[in-house]
């Protein structure tokens, strides 16, 4: 027995065009304030960062790198051309035609591209020799 009761707004095309123009106008009027609040604003929050920062901006001429970071370049380097050979052999082996009629070399070409042990290259260089 609980009816709803329905409410009737109605607002001539007159007072709607009038309200949305009044909405876009007090709209416009707030980004306006905002602009001109951070225009106003900005140099003053700046500044002090600018002074921070400008004794790094003239920073010396780079340094040669220590003895032991020379070390630590050249074993970083040995390791990346001795991974690229790595990828290399892998990549021979995996273009061989002759390992793709084996099925034991496909599963542990797979398995060694996924998860390379000492296991999966013996197995693979074992079915795939």
């Amino acid at each position: 027995m609980n009816r709803r009761r329905a409410v009737k707004i109605t607002l001539s095309p007159v007072q709607l065009v009038l309200s949305i123009a009044l909405g876009l106008w007090l709209g416009a009027v707030a980004v306006g304030l905002s602009v001109g609040l951070v225009w106003h604003l900005w140099p003053e929050q700046v500044e002090p960062l600018a002074r921070a920062v400008a004794p790094a901006r003239v920073a010396p001429g780079p340094t040669p790198p220590a003895p032991a970071q020379q070390d630590a370049q050249q074993a970083m380097f040995e390791r990346y051309q001795q991974v690229l050979q790595e990828q290399q052999a892998r990549q021979a082996i995996e273009a061989d035609p002759r390992h793709l009629a084996n099925p034991k070399c496909q599963f542990w070409l797979q398995q060694n591209r996924n998860a390379p042990t000492a296991n999966s290259q013996a197995k693979v260089m074992e079915f795939c020799n």
